[in-house]
This record gives structure tokens, sequence and C-alpha cells, in this order.
């Protein structure tokens, strides 16, 4: 069997695509990334889904919180043990709740929730090219898809993330998703391109936030909007905390701000129309541990006797969402 055959691929954007300098980077990385999702590490879930190759459906939903695709009915007993095999090779599943094949999965993250938060605060996406920073699985692109967006780049590097998202597209394989194993330091390379980005859950880690969000910004369009979930610690200044080592036991924390610290990066970014519409603590029912994501999770990584603050003594995560404008 071909490697290229075990995943659906939707129209190339590229061949519309203006800045041709910057086409001809983009391609050079990709050809690049494309080489890690057959490596010997990765073998377990690129053969994952090649397992299941023969399992089809012509029924999906995308338009609740739960991403649906097919039915039990749809599945013979043979069929089904290796569905639930495949889906086992993926675990821990991080974001969600999908409902495979009448398979329900309850992610880390309710997802769900986020989006709900999200959703009433942004433009709609019909027509639009929108981008997803950090991707992961692509729960939020499907989600996306239900408002019938010209087309959405999830831009996510983890190999892992990309078969499990191909996973779900070989069945649904919407013309308008594209997963590219790119990452935040190459949106330079989509000059004003894009009318929606969302960055959920990505700025905290890293080092240069204004340096990130400025990236951000040359990729959107004139008037383009922005969302921005970051997760960050209480307070009125406009400060942000560096943790020494970790934080919350997560490697790989930089800055957390207050947000108004938040709101200042991204004034000092060039944002305009900068609007915060939700802020509160993240609760150990949005991030929790589940038999899909049998791990260590929020409530672990809190003070037991202060669950204001995290088992290293800082305060405990927040969360800020924020629209902004180009």
């Amino acid at each position: 069997m071909e490697r290229d055959a075990i995943a659906f691929s939707a129209p190339d954007y590229l061949e519309d695509f203006d800045a041709q300098v910057e086409r001809a980077a983009i391609l050079g990385v990709r050809g690049d990334r494309t080489s890690r999702i057959w490596e010997e590490r990765v073998e377990p879930y690129w053969e994952a889904v090649k397992s299941v190759r023969d399992i089809t459906t012509d029924w999906y939903d995308v338009s609740g919180p739960v991403v649906k695709v097919g039915r039990a009915s749809d599945l013979s007993e043979e069929q089904a043990q290796r569905w639930m095999q495949t889906l086992k090779t993926f675990c821990p599943w991080k974001k969600g709740p999908f409902d495979l094949f009448g398979v329900d999965i309850d992610a880390e993250w309710r997802s769900d929730w986020k989006w709900e938060r999200i959703l009433p605060h942004i433009q709609p996406l019909e027509g639009r090219t929108v981008a997803d920073i950090g991707c992961h699985n692509g729960y939020f692109m499907f989600r996306m898809a239900h408002q019938n967006p010209a087309r959405v780049i999830g831009f996510e590097p983890v190999a892992k993330h990309f078969w499990n998202f191909q996973l779900i597209q070989n069945l649904i394989r919407h013309p308008a998703l594209t997963f590219e194993l790119l990452g935040v330091e190459h949106m330079h390379l989509y000059p004003s391109f894009f009318d929606t980005i969302f960055c959920l859950g990505i700025l905290y880690h890293h080092a240069d936030p204004v340096g990130l969000l400025l990236k951000l910004r040359e990729a959107l369009a004139p008037g383009g909007e922005i969302i921005i979930d970051c997760q960050g610690i209480p307070g009125e200044e406009p400060v942000a905390l560096t943790p020494r080592k970790r934080y919350a036991q997560a490697r790989g924390i930089w800055f957390l701000p207050t947000q108004s610290c938040l709101e200042n990066w991204m004034a000092r970014a060039g944002f305009s129309q900068i609007h915060c519409f939700f802020a509160e603590p993240l609760s150990t029912e949005e991030q929790r541990r589940t038999p899909w994501a049998d791990l260590s999770s929020l409530s672990d990584f809190l003070d037991p006797t202060d669950p204001a603050r995290t088992c290293e003594g800082y305060p405990a995560p927040w969360r800020y969402y924020v629209r902004a404008q180009k």
C-alpha cells in the first residue's frame, strides 16, 4: 500500500496562494515536516489509521458539542473490535468530546465548553479563511466546519496529532479542512492571509508572547479577527508570572499574564478593539482525568489544602479569552 493513500487530502490551498516567495518557503517546510509522520516512533499511529482504512461512513454531525461520526450499526463485530483498538492507540485523548461509531470519547478537556463560550463573540465563519493554531486532533476544526468556512488550516507540529486528526478526517473527508505540520513560528509566511485566527492555549507556552502576537497580526487580513485563549493568573496589575521551573507540574510555561497584562501585550503588538469576554478560574470539571485520558490532571496539580494555589505555591490558573482586530 502506498503511504500517501492512507490519508485523505483536501485540495491544496497553495494553488491560489499569491505570495510566491512565502509559498516556496511553505512548501519547503511542509516537505521536511511530512517526513516526520513516517518516523519509526510514530509508526503505531499511522499503522492504527491504516488498520481501519476499510471502515467508511456517509454520516457525521459536527453541529453540536460532541463531534459525531458514523453509527455503531455501521460496523461488523470484527470491524468494531479493530476500531476500538485503534481509538485506544491514541490515548490519552486530550481534546473532545467525540462519538465515533458509537464509542463515546470523554477527553481530558471539555473543549465543547470553550467553543460554546467563544461562538457568540466571533464573526460568522462562513466563507472565511481560518487558522487554528495548535489544532491538536482537530476538534475545533471540525466544529468550525459547521459554519461553512472557505477553508480552515490547522497548524500543529506534532505527528501523533496529525494521525489522530487524519483518523477522523478520513471519514468526514471535509474539503475545507487542512492540517499543516507547521507551528506558530511559521505564521509570517502567510502575510494578510487569514480572516480569522484562533490561538487557543498557546501563548503562555512561548518565551516571546509579544513576538508571537506580532507574527499572528502579520498573518491577519486587514480588518481580520483574532481570538486568544490564554492561561493566566488573577490580579489587577498588568504583570505576568514567570515560574522558576514548572507551573502546575507542566513544563514549558513561560509567562502567565493577568487580564490587563494580556490586553497590553495585544495592544503593543498593534491589535485594536481588544475585548476580554471571558475571565474565570480554570475548573477541575473542565480539565480532568477520564477513562480516555487516564493521566494526572488539574486536580492533581493543585495544593490539596488550598485549591487557589498550585502544588508549587503559585496562584492557580485562570483562563482569559480575548477578541481583537487588525
